[in-house]
């Protein structure tokens, strides 16, 4: 379809003042109907009743989802179902395909079966959600991406909740390999308290995991009561668990001082016992202020200039292989802390 003949009688839904486009922005926000094409009805005002000839004006403004638009090739049946959202956008969307996403008739929203009898497009059936959260609902219904409407993580989350409340099961759309479920995951870094919250609602193992890894730098003190609510005992407990077990961990790996080297003329075990003391100072300098996401360039900078005061080679090449050991076996802690007390319960 051409570029110029779509924007004769479609719209894009705004942001909802999210800060992120929702929609495609190619796009202007709201375009003027003037000659609605008569294979593709347009639909009436959301303050009017029945679409009737008197309604249809020429100058009627509309907002129509730049996805699921009625000439849009979503499935090999036209659509016969249409969403309007709170902020007035029209999503045109098959009930075959809503319904069986949906275990509960999509919150008893939807007629179990279409009405064959009809000849145009409906039901129309307004829904409390925004045009971005009911985009991104009905992305995953259909099992596609969404990322390049740039759905903030409030309205992730919104839809996410939506899901739930519309029947969608959310373990089975969020499931690995799946587009939401990439999204999320994308977006972990930015969010990863909230994201994590959202993976414990609703028992995303298989999501809660990796993003656990980006929860090493959280302060515990800042979970407020709303937030931990929101978690649950169960992966609060595994959240903690993350937090204090690496920290009892890094002290342990830290504990043994470089390994003694056979005694030479110019360095008896006196002498080495130099090392093991400047050892024990810097690690336990470390230990005092550890914290789970303890960067290995950290324990370099702290443990490395031990070597400067050094004379004996041996004793350097015994503090390198120490330091190379402790990072090798901090960054193999990394990987199992953060699985690991997730099965913990």
């Amino acid at each position: 379809m051409d570029t110029t003949e779509w924007l004769q009688f479609v719209s894009v839904p705004s942001d909802s003042g999210q800060g992120t486009p929702c929609t495609d922005r190619s796009i202007s926000d709201k375009t003027l109907v003037t000659a609605p094409t008569p294979q593709i009805p347009t639909p009436p005002l959301s303050n009017q009743g029945s679409p009737t000839e008197e309604h249809i004006e020429a100058n009627t403004v509309v907002s129509v989802s730049t996805t699921f638009f009625p000439g849009a090739s979503l499935g090999p049946l036209p659509p016969d179902l249409i969403f309007l959202s709170s902020d007035a956008v029209f999503f045109y969307v098959h009930g075959h395909q809503v319904l069986g996403a949906s275990e509960n008739g999509f919150k008893s929203l939807l007629p179990p079966k279409p009405n064959k009898a009809r000849e145009d497009i409906g039901p129309i059936i307004s829904l409390p959600e925004n045009s971005c959260v009911l985009n991104v609902l009905l992305h995953t219904v259909y099992h596609m991406h969404c990322t390049h409407y740039s759905p903030s993580i409030d309205i992730l989350i919104a839809a996410v909740d939506a899901m739930h409340n519309y029947g969608i099961p959310v373990t089975k759309y969020i499931a690995i390999g799946t587009p939401l479920y990439q999204l999320i995951l994308a977006l972990a870094p930015v969010a990863p308290i909230e994201l994590y919250s959202l993976a414990a609602t609703y028992d995303l193992y298989d999501l809660a995991v990796p993003i656990s890894s980006h929860l090493l730098a959280y302060p515990l003190p800042n979970i407020t009561d709303e937030l931990a609510e929101r978690i649950g005992p169960v992966y609060l407990k595994r959240m903690f668990f993350l937090h204090l077990g690496r920290i009892d961990a890094l002290k342990r790996l830290l504990l043994p001082p470089p390994h003694p080297h056979a005694p030479t003329p110019d360095c008896d075990f006196i002498e080495q016992k130099k090392l093991t003391r400047a050892w024990a100072l810097a690690s336990a300098y470390l230990a005092w202020d550890a914290r789970p996401d303890l960067s290995t360039s950290s324990m370099e900078a702290a443990l490395g200039p031990l070597g400067e005061h050094l004379t004996c080679e041996l004793c350097q090449t015994t503090l390198r292989d120490r330091i190379k050991q402790l990072i090798i076996q901090w960054s193999v802690v990394k990987v199992l802390f953060t699985s690991i007390p997730l099965h913990v319960v």
